[in-house]
This record gives structure tokens, sequence and C-alpha cells, in this order.
């Protein structure tokens, strides 16, 4: 054992929180988030790791109840599209609850930042490493709302250009995610689309290989 380790219930708190994270879709309407709380959560995010420092995270707090409506209105007319360019399970899908736009203590929009082309620092070869560092971010946080009690739900049925328009967000910013943060009335055992027959995780060993790319299983 590392003498830099967490001690065992330190421990046992990190992988639990792993561990009953959800995507959450159902919150408690009416609800409200302490500010110190909220606040601990944005540190969490803001804490994450990101290439070259460049902490491309954009953090958008929507208050304005109107504001939510017009988000929420771009979330349902994309959920249809989506529904369309399913087919067949197109009326499953629509059948699912997808969001808590309107019913989340707090929502917010994350959006990569501008001026993102002037990082060269793990980039030159990975533009994208911006968008992991992101996500990062949104995982520290949803992590850190699981640790609190609270649920969190990442929304990315939505198209980025209405939505940056709608913000007024600059030409080279990009969002690509629509959280929804609160009091939740349960923490489901398993993932939700799981519970509700849309698809089944697959296990570990299934992702993991050595030494190259894993060989497909014979037939």
């Amino acid at each position: 054992m590392s003498e830099h380790a967490f001690n065992p219930d330190e421990r046992r708190a990190v992988y639990r929180a792993i561990a009953e994270r959800r995507d959450m879709r159902r919150f408690v309407p009416g609800s409200t988030l302490p500010p110190e709380v909220l606040g601990r959560l944005l540190q969490a995010a803001h804490a994450a790791p990101s290439v070259g420092l460049m902490q491309p995270w954009r953090f958008i707090r929507i208050t304005d109840d109107a504001l939510r409506g017009k988000i929420h209105a771009l979330v349902d007319q994309e959920r249809i599209h989506t529904a369309d360019a399913l087919g067949v399970r197109g009326g499953e899908f629509l059948a699912l609850k997808v969001e808590g736009v309107l019913d989340c203590a707090e929502l917010f929009v994350v959006a990569l930042g501008e001026n993102r082309d002037r990082h060269i620092f793990g980039r030159r070869t990975l533009p994208q490493m911006d968008l992991a560092s992101v996500s990062c971010a949104i995982q520290n946080m949803w992590l850190a709302a699981r640790a609190e009690g609270l649920g969190m739900g990442w929304v990315s049925i939505f198209e980025p250009l209405p939505l940056a328009r709608l913000l007024g967000m600059p030409a080279d910013a990009e969002p690509v995610a629509i959280l929804c943060l609160g009091p939740v009335p349960e923490f489901p055992d398993r993932p939700v689309l799981e519970i509700e027959h849309w698809t089944v995780g697959r296990p570990l060993p299934e992702f993991v290989a050595e030494n190259g790319w894993p060989a497909e299983a014979s037939t």
C-alpha cells in the first residue's frame, strides 16, 4: 500500500461515489440548493485536470425561468428528431424520460471556451483534448454531487448552434452539455437505461486488452 493512499474509509467513499453515480432524469420539483453546496460542486469541477492547464470549461448557470423554458424547448425539439432517426425504436425512445430541465433545482450549460486554438500544448495532434478536459470537469461535479446526496443528469439532446445563439456565446465557443442538478426522489441501483430495458452495460473484460488491439472472438 502506498504511503500516499487514503485511509480505508476514505477509499470506500471514493469508490462508492463512482459506483453509485447515476445519470438522473427525475428531480424533486421546487427544491433548491444552498449556495455553499453549489460552490463546492463548482469548485470540484474547476479542480479537474486539463490539457496544458488550459481550463477550457465554461459553466453558465441558468436562473431565468423563461430562459430555462427556451432551453427545454430546444431539447424537446431534438428529442423528436432523435426519435425519427432511431426508426423502429423511435416510439420506445419517446417513452423514455430523457431530461429534467424543468424540474431540477439548478440548471447549467457547460461549454468549450473561446480562443481554444491558441492552446497547442497537448492538442497539436489531438485537438479534441479540450473536450476531454471539459468531460473531466463534468465528471468531477457528478461525483461530488453524488457525495452530497444530489443527482445530476447530462443532457446532450440539443443542437449546439441554436443553444449557443440563445446564450450569446462567441463564435468559437461551443456548448457540450446541459446539466440538470438537484435533490432526487431516489438513486436507482442500476443505470436507468438498463431499468427501462433500452440497453445493457457490457462487462469490463470486453474493453481491456494487452499489448495491442483485441482480436475478434472466434465464431
